[in-house]
């Protein structure tokens, strides 16, 4: 084979590869903003009993309300606060409303859920909220709706949320 042809052979693939990777971003882009990345609503949201849903079998997911030692994969630890309660929930609440990609649904006197979209896919993670006041406590349960895997992204939301609440000022 010619020096030439083969020069020309990995010119052609590369364009090819080029345009391969253009229209994946298309599509993904299509994909996205159609929101068929976003899953449907889970039907057992919300609280049963003073109870958020169990977790979900796959990692993409964590609560507060599971055994730590049955459970440590998907055990978080709930959100705890310092002095009013109400006060606690309001801050809560302003840190969800005040992340990228959150969309709070429904908010009452102790139990939050909103919604979080990734940024290039659109995925969608649920995440509750139930102020446990009887315990002191904050319970969370967050979960992705679609797939295994989520890298983490719910734990760590939950964390930098936990974060934020203790930096919180009434």
């Amino acid at each position: 084979m010619a020096e030439g042809s083969a020069s020309g052979f990995w010119k052609r693939s590369l364009r090819v590869a080029a345009l391969l990777a253009a229209l994946a971003a298309l599509v993904i882009a299509i994909g996205a903003t159609m929101g068929l990345f976003s899953g449907t609503r889970p039907d057992n949201l919300g609280l049963r009993d003073g109870r958020l849903a169990p977790p979900k079998r796959s990692p993409n997911n964590v609560n507060s309300q599971i055994d730590r030692n049955a459970d440590a994969e998907h055990y978080i630890e709930p959100l705890r606060y310092a002095g009013d309660a109400g006060q606690a929930w309001a801050a809560l609440r302003r840190i969800v409303e005040g992340m990228q990609r959150a969309r709070v649904v429904q908010a009452g006197p102790d139990y939050l859920y909103a919604e979080f979209s990734s940024r290039l896919m659109g995925f969608v993670d649920d995440a509750e909220f139930y102020l446990d006041k009887k315990a002191g406590e904050i319970q969370v349960r967050s979960a992705s709706r679609l797939g295994r895997r989520d890298f983490g992204v719910n734990r760590e939301r939950i964390e930098y949320i936990r974060a934020r609440l203790a930096q919180a000022k009434p």
